[in-house]
């Protein structure tokens, strides 16, 4: 392998969109450390990559607080450099309640140890991954994060007490960091799929049709741009996959798909603070 070849790390990456994550980017010659706390889902998405070397599979819990620290120098270890941080991965509300859709978790019913796993592996995960790798990013100017949130309908939805807020932290997060890194040559942008997607997270009983849902490949041609050289100038956007049209050419389709993260849009007051000298 090319000592230039790009090398990303993906979290979530063994089923849903991760998955579709991972396939991307080892289509587009990346090569991956797909992390994941599955080694069943891990093996699978192995096999499906057909043994790629350039494909390596990292079993952890990012509820953990070394998890970081050892995915970051594992991935070294196999690749020499990280240039691509994809944090996605993700836990559902199934997690606390299996019936959930039927019965709706209300906050007065979450744990403490609950509400810090989910805050663990949605926020501090991310934080702690990008602390891990940006330093060497901002060094050799160029490095890409893409965090993957959730729409804000899911964020403030009733039922979604652990997994809203901590996605939502992730994207005020988001912004905060894109604002860290202006000019550093390391872009930070979120990618969500838009709607309800065909994941495990929506179990049968939830009643969509699978059909009708956004499938989770379509979150792999806007990551794979956003990772790209093409992509350098674009940070501090949030991009919904579904409205993305791989008819059109990639700058065009990123406009159309693509706003600023955190819908500053509806803020009634300046976004920054006025600063006196």
């Amino acid at each position: 392998m090319s000592d230039t070849q790009r090398a990303a790390i993906v979290t979530g990456a063994a089923g849903g969109i991760g998955r579709a994550l991972v396939k991307g980017l080892l289509g587009a010659g990346i090569r991956v450390a797909a992390v994941d706390r599955t080694a069943e889902g891990l093996a699978a998405l192995a096999r499906e990559a057909g043994g790629a070397g350039a494909l390596l599979t990292i079993e952890a819990d990012l509820s953990r607080d070394t998890a970081a620290a050892d995915i970051v120098a594992r991935a070294r270890d196999r690749f020499g450099k990280i240039d691509i941080l994809v944090n996605n991965a993700g836990i559902g509300q199934g997690s606390l309640r299996a019936d959930n859709w039927q019965r709706p978790i209300r906050f007065w019913e979450v744990t403490q140890d609950e509400w810090r796993r989910f805050v663990a592996v949605h926020t501090t995960a991310p934080l702690t991954l990008a602390q891990a790798v940006v330093h060497d990013m901002m060094q050799a100017k160029w490095g890409r994060i893409v965090n993957v949130t959730t729409s804000l309908g899911t964020m403030i939805r009733s039922g979604s007490p652990t997994y809203g807020p901590s996605k939502a932290a992730l994207e005020a997060l988001s912004a905060i960091m894109a604002k860290d890194l202006e000019g550093s040559g390391v872009t930070v942008n979120v990618l969500v799929p838009g709607g309800v997607t065909n994941t495990a997270m929506v179990p049968p009983e939830s009643g969509f049709d699978r059909q009708q849902m956004i499938q989770p490949e379509v979150m792999a041609p806007p990551l794979v741009w956003l990772v790209s050289e093409a992509a350098g100038g674009v940070s501090g956007r949030r991009f919904l996959a579904v409205h993305w049209d791989p008819a059109l050419p990639p700058a065009e389709a990123a406009e159309k798909a693509g706003a600023p993260i955190a819908w500053t849009s509806i803020a009634t007051m300046p976004i920054e603070p006025t600063r006196r000298g």
